[in-house]
């Protein structure tokens, strides 16, 4: 019998409830046909890149030699696609990071495997929000940490600080955020970002040693409102970033992220060695170069955001005026509605008797609700407000 990791294995052939019930909805609409499944499971763009991107690719290919193009970059990225990323935020955000902040890397899982493994030691706990991506599991204990998940406040998703506080511990390493939150849609608010920051400084100090913050913000720039979205480095200054343009370009496949590193991160140098150091003994050889290129031209952009804004409308109010309860979501593609019964996996298999395909919040560390991700066409949106109103009719809502 071949000798494995049983780790490893375990992680292969175990599926995550997302991918389960995406895969669900594909056998279920071979049977009864696509149009008549409606599938809310899966967080995949369904807004087109932007013009620029096509435009900024086709230019690449035409202009630059092909072996240059194609060809391997330094682990840490080309130097002037960091600089060209380091001043976009410099220009959003008014700070002054140059490209020896930036790590480029493969999509912002990379980023944040990286980062973990930078600085995860044996023994060390990661503490996270409840609900969270379930992957940070895996990715924690692959670091040789331990995740610890505060609970939720499920009024608005904001952060418990009592609960936080009782999860700090001397073996706290660093602690993860994700705003604009998946599963939740929620922002956390200026006055959140603030308490966290001066928590974290608090207990920095009395523990004698720095917690990180790893802010993971691929929904960065999927917005609802105008009022600004905090940039966490500047509430906090031991802040590292995790990002992706798989969202906010539309670009989910191409794989091409960063890790940024501002200068005002104790130990500086030997944090971005480790993060540098992680990248090599994962594997990273660099980001895609090609899309390396195609970032810096098109840094800052976005695509059609306004379409998601319009998904949400119809679909969060719809829901509220059926009886549903859901927090308001400010950013990302997702709602995260509470169930009428406590049991969420069986509200979805529920569901499912109307084709309606949902992501049950259990394995998002929160139970008893559920994820809806409506990144989809806005006619599968209408198409599906009935099959909600039969199941808030069959709890009597």
């Amino acid at each position: 019998m071949a000798r494995l990791s049983q780790r490893m294995v375990a992680l292969g052939t175990a599926r995550s409830e997302i991918r389960e019930a995406f895969a669900f909805a594909q056998a279920r609409a071979a049977v009864v046909g696509p149009e008549n499944v409606d599938d809310f499971s899966i967080g995949n763009p369904s807004v087109p890149a932007p013009p620029s991107v096509a435009e900024a690719i086709h230019r690449l290919v035409d202009e630059i030699d092909p072996v240059a193009l194609h060809g391997y970059t330094p682990a840490q990225g080309a130097p002037d696609v960091r600089q060209a990323l380091a001043e976009d935020l410099n220009r959003r955000f008014g700070t002054s990071y140059d490209k020896d902040c930036l790590y480029l890397t493969v999509g912002a899982a990379a980023s944040l495997c990286c980062c973990l493994s930078a600085m995860g030691c044996e023994g060390d706990e990661f503490i996270t929000f409840a609900p969270y991506f379930p992957e940070y599991k895996v990715f924690v204990e692959s670091a040789g940490g331990k995740l610890i998940a505060v609970p939720a406040d499920i009024e608005d998703f904001q952060i418990d600080f009592a609960a936080f506080e009782q999860a700090l511990s001397p073996n706290t390493k660093a602690v993860i955020i994700n705003t604009p939150n998946n599963p939740t849609g929620v922002v956390y608010s200026r006055n959140t970002v603030e308490k966290l920051g001066r928590m974290l400084e608090d207990k920095s100090r009395e523990y004698g040693h720095t917690i990180y913050l790893i802010s993971d913000e691929p929904y960065r720039e999927i917005r609802y409102t105008d009022e600004p979205l905090p940039w966490i480095p500047s509430y906090y200054a031991n802040t590292l970033v995790c990002y992706s343009y798989s969202k906010s370009l539309s670009l989910p496949g191409q794989r091409i992220g960063y890790v940024l590193v501002p200068r005002t991160v104790e130990d500086f140098d030997l944090v971005y060695a480790a993060i540098a150091g992680a990248g090599r003994a994962l594997g990273y050889v660099c980001a895609p170069a090609l899309f390396q290129l195609v970032a810096a031209r098109c840094a800052g952009q976005t695509a059609d955001i306004s379409i998601y804004k319009k998904n949400r409308d119809v679909l969060l109010n719809a829901l509220r005026e059926m009886g549903y309860t859901c927090a308001q979501p400010d950013g990302a593609f997702y709602l995260f509605p509470r169930t009428p019964e406590p049991d969420a996996k069986a509200f979805c298999e529920k569901a499912k008797a109307y084709d309606l395909v949902l992501v049950p919040g259990d394995s998002f560390g929160c139970p008893g609700h559920v994820r809806i991700s409506y990144c989809v066409p806005t006619e599968q949106i209408l198409r599906a407000l009935p099959k909600f109103r039969k199941l808030a009719d069959d709890y009597g809502l």
